[in-house]
């Protein structure tokens, strides 16, 4: 009998607890992904899904590759965009004149919204176009949340316009693994909206927003020339990308699985006016940017020197224990084939030995 009471009593404990879950609201899909007691406007949301400076692996084929990014979820295309915007911020904030980090992340929502609409469609971070003549043959050729172009990359077909003016961030290679990886496609893209940026100070003599405003256009058209307020492509394109931008901002998208897109009714309070005003009027600048730390091949820990700390940490990373920025990325590459892997694990041992 008392077997059959405590059996009793511990069934009706787990019917219980079945009924108080099933009566809680569903946050997973809506709540942030990042823990809610971060300061984000000076920390940043952090990393919360463990990217690395690759989404996928880089030996993998392009097929393997591009099925990774196509799985990822509205939420994580965008917590991708922001890990890459936190990584370069102090950059980002002094170029577009922008110190409102909330106000980018939704201004990079509103950049992949227009062009991809954040894998609201089903197809995560997996969008392709003017691939038709080959790979990299088109300089309109483009993958990712931000359909970055092949023109973006080093080595790319050298008939193409250079973006070589944004050495604080590390230009990739035009290769197809790195072309199709989601989060080196962001990391390009967010590079040559820089690149734009810079342009329109430099060669068009662009101020204030029209600075944003134009590098917008450049990355969409390839020139950052200011052509009149009233020219229609800019109702089409930058302004109607700040005006998804604010939509996320003002109605609390930057972190859900909650999307737009280009035309839809719900941003038309937004599209009214002069949309740059909530922007505000920081003004952007090409100062120089010292805060970059000095790349030390081995020093994966960032503290100044190669010791056994940072064949520690190589290792948690060989084995998917931890996950390293940019530059600790950069610096555990020590055979310069841009990858981290066994091999460069190998070399900085020899160096701490020799």
């Amino acid at each position: 009998m008392k077997i059959k009471k405590a059996i009793s009593v511990f069934c009706t404990l787990i019917c219980s607890a079945v009924l108080a879950l099933q009566a809680l609201p569903a946050f997973a899909e809506d709540a942030p992904a990042h823990d809610p007691s971060r300061d984000v406007q000076t920390q940043g949301v952090g990393n919360p899904f463990d990217y690395g400076d690759r989404n996928t692996p880089a030996d993998a084929s392009t097929a393997e590759i591009r099925a990774i990014n196509h799985a990822m979820t509205v939420q994580e295309v965008k917590y991708a965009l922001y890990k890459e915007i936190d990584e370069h911020w102090n950059l980002i904030s002094v170029r577009l004149g922008q110190p409102d980090r909330e106000m980018v992340y939704a201004l990079f929502l509103g950049i992949g919204t227009r062009e991809s609409t954040l894998g609201g469609n089903g197809d995560g971070a997996d969008i392709e176009t003017a691939q038709a003549q080959g790979f990299g043959v088109s300089s309109a050729h483009a993958y990712g949340t931000l359909q970055t172009a092949v023109t973006a990359f080093a080595d790319a077909d050298p008939t193409f316009m250079k973006e070589e003016d944004v050495p604080e961030m590390y230009q990739y290679s035009l290769t197809e693994s790195n072309f199709y990886d989601a989060i080196i496609s962001d990391h390009m893209g967010i590079r040559k909206i820089m690149h734009f940026v810079h342009v329109g100070m430099t060669e068009e003599n662009l101020s204030g927003y029209q600075v944003v405003r134009g590098a917008l256009k450049g990355f969409n058209t390839g020139w950052a020339t200011y052509t009149g307020d009233d020219d229609g492509y800019y109702k089409n394109y930058p302004d109607e990308i700040i005006a998804l931008a604010r939509w996320y901002y003002e109605e609390g998208h930057l972190y859900d699985n909650v999307f737009t897109w280009t035309g839809d009714q719900r941003v038309d309070p937004y599209r009214q006016g002069n949309v740059w005003e909530w922007w505000g009027d920081g003004q952007p600048s090409l100062a120089e940017i010292t805060e970059a730390p000095e790349n030390l091949l081995g020093d994966i820990n960032l503290d100044g020197s190669v010791s056994l700390p940072d064949v520690i940490l190589m290792q948690k990373y060989l084995l998917a224990r931890e996950t390293i920025s940019e530059t600790q990325f950069r610096n555990a590459d020590m055979n310069s084939d841009e990858s981290a892997n066994i091999f460069d694990f190998i070399l900085l041992k020899k160096k701490l030995l020799s």
